[in-house]
């Protein structure tokens, strides 16, 4: 969990210097929402992605969802990490083996339409959160997808039902930092596990997209499409094994491998094995690959 692992400077140009740090307990560097910076538009880090449907949250990023067949009247939904559950500081670290379902929960949060604007929305529910197997928050909205795009001209990304194939050509863009990374899955790691927590069938990048702290939650989408095929969560910062921003990778037989700098996300085609007609999550529906607290 890396992306609150950065520490900023504000000059009165309002322009950004990052120095890496990392922390035991993820930190974020500041309250995006609440700090109006500069873009630079002519970069390519803004130019060449689709931050339509991105979402600023106060220490993550972000998208808004649309599952697929839901009806556009239905509440949106909006996609981030697990360890983003929270607003404050140190994010929302959910315990292992802890899970979130359908539990009240306001929180602001910040969106893009085409052109950079940012729109506010409210999120009024939290449908699932946890940090085992995967790292995801969904929440809810107060408003629906027709009003968002009635409202803000502001469209969902569709989220895919499918795993997705090594070698994908990728975009990560963070609503954080209001910028993009281009790369492509490199692997497919059995378990990746940092700390106490432990994540399923984790993607691995190539190097390109290099990842800073704040970029958690951020989606992962197919490169020319509108269609989000996983999340991005983790990093190795140190070379350190199996801790806390150092995640490290454990194959099938047991073998364990940490690679320095490598970045990771975590894929969400397994929501769709736990949903009902209604598009609600039911952790009891036969196959349901999503985490489920000890007693149900």
């Amino acid at each position: 969990m890396k992306l609150f692992t950065v520490v900023f400077s504000i000059s009165l140009t309002l322009s950004l210097s990052l120095i890496s740090s990392a922390y035991a307990i993820p930190k974020a560097p500041f309250n995006a929402l609440t700090i109006n910076k500069a873009i630079d538009i002519n970069s390519d880090n803004v130019t060449n992605y689709d931050f339509e449907g991105i979402v600023k949250l106060s220490n993550c990023s972000g998208s808004l969802i649309r599952l697929s067949g839901q009806p556009m009247s239905a509440k949106a939904l909006v996609l981030t990490n697990g360890h983003c559950f929270s607003s404050g500081p140190f994010g929302g670290m959910l315990k292992p083996g802890e899970v979130i379902l359908n539990e009240a929960s306001k929180r602001s949060m910040k969106i893009f339409d085409k052109q950079m604007k940012l729109f506010p929305i409210t999120a009024s529910k939290v449908v699932y959160a946890a940090m085992t197997d995967t790292d995801i928050t969904i929440y809810e909205l107060t408003q629906s997808y027709d009003e968002i795009l009635k409202k803000y001209k502001i469209s969902s990304f569709d989220l895919d039902t499918v795993r997705p194939s090594l070698g994908a050509d990728i975009d990560i863009v963070s609503g954080y930092w209001d910028r993009g990374y281009s790369c492509a899955i490199d692997a497919f790691i059995f378990n990746l596990k940092e700390g106490d927590w432990m994540f399923k069938d984790s993607i691995r990048y190539t190097d390109s997209c290099n990842t800073i702290g704040g970029t958690s939650g951020s989606p992962i989408i197919a490169r020319g499409t509108r269609s989000v095929i996983a999340i991005n969560n983790t990093a190795n910062e140190d070379g350190k094994k199996c801790a806390v921003n150092n995640p490290c990778e454990i194959s099938a037989n047991g073998t364990i491998t940490t690679i320095k700098d490598k970045k990771y996300g975590q894929q969400t085609y397994n929501i769709y094995s736990c949903l009902t007609p209604d598009f609600s999550i039911d952790l009891k529906v036969p196959g349901c690959l999503l985490a489920k607290p000890s007693v149900l």
